[in-house]
């Protein structure tokens, strides 16, 4: 098992930029493909993006091409998620999810474990 601690949400203004950093124990890290969901007020929990085991591939959604990155960092193991030009409608709980997969996944039902999320608020 794993357990999966975010951190790094709050409340900022449209344009600005936030960096999520997910912290996990437990099962060795690098086992686990690592990924980004949110879900806004009302909606269902969407793909945000992910990372393979070593780091050497990332898949985003749509949404946070060009604005997203994803990166982790195996001694630490942690897995983050650096925000660039939000929008109002990136506002939403945003979650870490592992994945004992092999490949990266973007789909809810591939990932095992799940963080409690962290609040991030844009503002117009």
């Amino acid at each position: 098992q794993v357990q999966l601690v975010e951190s790094g949400g709050g409340l900022v203004q449209a344009g600005g930029s936030l960096r999520l950093s997910c912290a996990a124990s437990g099962r060795r890290f690098t086992s686990y493909t690592m990924g980004w969901f949110r879900q806004a007020p009302g909606k269902e929990r969407e793909f945000v993006g992910a990372i393979s085991k070593s780091g050497g591939s990332r898949y985003y959604a749509d949404s946070g091409k060009g604005r997203f990155t994803i990166s982790r960092d195996n001694a630490k193991n942690t897995v983050y998620l650096q925000m660039n030009s939000l929008k109002p409608e990136d506002t939403a709980v945003y979650y870490c999810a592992a994945a004992d997969t092999i490949t990266v996944r973007a789909t809810k039902s591939a990932y095992d474990y799940w963080g409690q999320g962290t609040q991030v608020t844009v503002s117009s």
